[in-house]
C-alpha cells in the first residue's frame, strides 16, 4: 500500500556505529557501540553521558576522536577529517519537551519539515493514532498526545535514525503507560533504527532490543534484554539524585 512503512523483512538492515572519545566538562566520553535495526537503549544514571553520546550522533557535540557511521554513511571520522553538519545528518529527535510550535495546529506542526514528495502521512497518523488530533492546537493536547505528535513529526522528517532522549520523563505514570505501546508499534512496524536514552529500567525492558550501560561516560558494555534484566535486579544503577 502506498505510503505504508516497509516491513522488517523488506527493509535493509541499518547498522549504527559509534566509536568516539572526548571530554565534556568533567565527563570523559568513551563509547564503543555497534547496533542494527530496532531499539538500541543507552541506560544509566543522570549525568552519566547518555545524552552527550546522542548529541554526538546528531552532530551537536564534536568528540575529540572517533568514527560515527549510519547505514553505511560516515558522518564523523577524525582520521579522515569528516564531520557532516547536524542539519545534513537526517536525525529525527524527540526530547522531554515535545517542542511543538504553539501557533501551529497539529497538522501544520507535522507538515513542518516534511521533505518534498514525502510518503507515509497516512501510515504515520495511523501508527500513532493521530487522525482525530490534526485540527487541534498544541495547548489543547495532553502530555501524551503532544509526545505522539512530536514522534510523528520526527518520523515524517524521513530520518536515518530516530533519537529519543528521555521522551517520557515529563509524563506521569498514566500518560507514560499510554505512550509506551505506540513506541512498541514504532519499533515493530518500521525499519527506522531508534536510539533510546532513559534511566528507567521498566522502559528499557519493555522497548529495547539491545542495551548499552553508560556510567561515567563509558558506554561499552553491551547487553541483551535478558542480560540487562539480570544485571539490574538489585538496582545497582540508580539516578544520582536518588542516591
Amino acid at each position: 500500500m502506498a505510503g505504508a512503512f516497509p516491513s522488517k523483512e523488506e527493509g535493509t538492515l541499518a547498522v549504527l556505529t559509534i566509536k568516539i572519545q572526548g571530554q565534556i566538562g568533567s565527563c570523559n566520553i568513551d563509547a564503543d557501540i555497534e547496533a542494527g535495526t530496532g531499539v538500541t537503549a543507552l541506560y544509566g544514571p543522570s549525568g552519566a553521558g547518555k545524552s552527550t553520546i546522542l548529541r554526538a550522533l546528531a552532530g551537536l557535540w564534536q568528540p575529540e576522536s572517533g568514527v560515527i557511521e549510519v547505514q553505511g554513511h560516515t558522518l564523523f571520522d577524525t582520521e579522515n577529517k569528516i564531520n557532516v553538519p547536524a542539519q545534513k545528518r537526517r536525525m529525527g529527535a524527540v526530547f522531554q519537551d515535545p517542542l511543538l510550535f504553539p501557533h501551529l495546529s497539529v497538522e501544520k506542526n507535522l507538515r513542518y519539515g516534511m521533505k518534498p514528495g514525502e510518503v507515509g502521512w497516512d501510515a504515520v497518523l495511523s501508527l500513532l493514532n493521530l487522525q482525530d488530533l490534526i485540527g487541534r492546537m498544541p495547548r489543547h493536547l495532553s502530555g501524551g498526545e503532544a509526545q505522539r505528535v512530536a514522534l510523528a513529526r520526527a518520523i515524517l522528517s524521513d530520518p536515518q535514525v530516530l533519537l529519543l532522549d528521555e521522551p517520557m520523563t515529563g509524563l506521569d505514570d498514566e500518560r507514560r503507560l499510554q505512550v509506551l505501546p505506540y513506541l512498541e508499534r514504532l519499533r515493530d512496524e518500521t525499519t527506522i533504527p531508534i536510539v533510546y536514552v532513559s534511566h528507567r529500567r521498566d522502559e528499557i525492558l519493555q522497548l529495547a532490543d539491545l542495551v548499552f550501560m553508560v556510567e561515567n561516560g563509558n558506554a561499552q558494555e553491551e547487553l541483551t534484554p535478558f542480560e540487562f534484566e539480570e544485571a539490574t535486579k538489585t538496582n545497582v544503577i540508580r539516578r544520582r539524585d536518588e542516591a
